[in-house]
């Protein structure tokens, strides 16, 4: 059975997604036991949220800084049209970019929200002019990270 809504998922498979969206390296042993499950079912149920792409991946989460980028910034790009070919273009480009973290298509404001991350202030620089020059890019606002007090990945369950 593969979960189409979220109205398909009972409350083991919420506390399921609930304990891995927490901790992705817990051993399923530790994860049946804490779902109050036998470890062969927990771990079909876990495979049938990650064939139904309820469960997208799991990775590491790596601390920018330690890694030589010290700047986190957003751009808000606003493209000449929003012809479909263009926005294509545009997310196709961005999306080599490694810099490039997030790219999201925006209703209100402008076409897309980036967020880009920086080794320094010459690099941000650079990025930005990189996007500024970019084919049929009209405008573009970068908007500095000060410091985060909220850094959260996945979603409430």
């Amino acid at each position: 059975m593969r979960p189409e809504s979220p109205d398909a998922l009972d409350e083991t498979d919420r506390q399921i997604l609930a304990e891995l969206q927490a901790d992705g390296r817990i051993t399923n042993v530790e994860l049946a036991r804490r779902v109050d499950l036998s470890a062969p079912p927990c771990l079909r149920r876990v495979r049938r949220l990650e064939e139904a792409g309820i469960i997208r991946g799991y990775h590491a989460e790596v601390t920018p800084a330690a890694l030589g980028f010290e700047i986190t910034f957003f751009a808000l790009v606003g493209l000449e049209t929003q012809k479909q070919t263009v926005l294509d273009r545009f997310e196709a480009l961005v999306c080599e970019w490694p810099e490039v973290r997030e790219c999201h298509m925006i209703r209100g404001g402008g076409d897309f929200l980036l967020r880009l991350v920086a080794r320094d202030t010459a690099h941000e620089n650079e990025l930005t002019g990189r996007l500024t020059s970019a084919d049929t890019v009209q405008r573009v606002q970068t908007l500095q990270t000060i410091r985060t007090a909220k850094d959260e990945a996945g979603v409430p369950i």
